[in-house]
């Protein structure tokens, strides 16, 4: 990996130095996600001690120099923190790779509703009602002999923590209504998230 990828979104870094750089940056709000030509990663962030909050807003899109099959590459970890990251995609024909590396963090992805591919997770999972509602029929869950299609979207999710899915909403352009896609769920008859229930935690949410 060349030393570009360490410094696209964030200029974030694997080093030491460049942890302790990241103690200055924004881990928080919308970041777009732009094609990178000469790096590996279009977006890479790898911090050490912090929580990550983000909007990973695709380009809705695709620049002139950017290869027609190319499939936008991003790159999140950290050793501590809380992990929340919201794909906000507008332009279903850009593909996107997601790998979260999270040590013993929780996560939370919030997916677009137009997702379509496969999700890789270690952990324990969770799928809210949303998720369940819209994306889960568009999803086949894999292993690590399961060969990798460019032409479709991919979630990897590596963490000793708790993971939860939750769908983004395409149409709203905005993250789930939880009571709204619970009573979806209650009243049809949406595909069941494999060995769960429906996640009451909304009743709880400010």
């Amino acid at each position: 990996m060349s030393l570009a990828d360490h410094f696209t979104i964030n200029s974030a870094s694997t080093s030491s130095f460049g942890k302790e750089q990241n103690s200055l940056l924004r881990l928080n709000g919308p970041h777009k996600v732009t094609y990178q030509a000469n790096s590996t990663w279009d977006c890479y962030v790898d911090v050490a001690q912090r929580p990550i909050d983000m909007d990973l807003v695709l380009p809705h899109y695709r620049p002139r120099h950017q290869p027609i099959n190319h499939r936008l590459n991003m790159f999140v970890g950290t050793e501590a923190g809380l992990v929340k990251l919201r794909v906000c995609r507008n332009f279903s024909r850009c593909k996107f790779y997601l790998e979260v590396q999270a040590s013993m963090s929780d996560v939370t992805l919030w997916l677009p509703s137009d997702f379509k591919g496969r999700i890789q997770y270690y952990g324990k999972a969770k799928f809210s009602s949303g998720f369940v509602n819209r994306v889960m029929q568009n999803v086949h869950f894999t292993g690590d002999d399961d060969t990798d299609a460019t032409d479709e979207d991919c979630v990897v999710v590596v963490t000793n923590g708790n993971i939860m899915f939750r769908m983004w909403d395409v149409q709203t352009c905005a993250p789930e209504n939880p009571q709204k896609e619970t009573l979806k769920r209650m009243f049809s008859c949406s595909k069941k998230a494999p060995e769960t229930t429906i996640d009451w935690d909304f009743l709880l949410e400010d």
